[in-house]
């Protein structure tokens, strides 16, 4: 069984302290960093907000970009069912 191992990330200027696996820890930075960048993108499109404003968006972003990576997955999924079926289709058609 692997060991967790500590590692301190910050979110939106506040620090917590996580543990993972290691094979994680590579994963879950870069994830922050995307976070994090779009936290300073909002905040300089949006000025006036307060943090809970900028983390609530990056949230609905963050959901939305998720959301569209599995219907796009689920799309490719169907064409390839698709592909195969007229692959079997054409296999099995007599040409002549």
């Amino acid at each position: 069984m692997d060991e967790l191992i500590p590692i301190n990330i910050i979110i939106a200027d506040r620090s917590y302290r996580i543990r993972t696996l290691p094979e994680h820890e590579e994963v879950i930075r870069k994830t922050l960093k995307q976070i994090n960048d779009k936290i300073i993108e909002y905040k300089t499109q949006f000025a006036g907000k307060d943090m809970q404003d900028y983390i609530a968006m990056v949230v609905i972003w963050f959901a939305t970009q998720t959301n569209q990576e599995n219907d796009n997955s689920l799309h490719a999924d169907e064409i390839i069912n698709q592909l195969k079926l007229m692959e079997k289709l054409l296999d099995g058609a007599e040409i002549g």
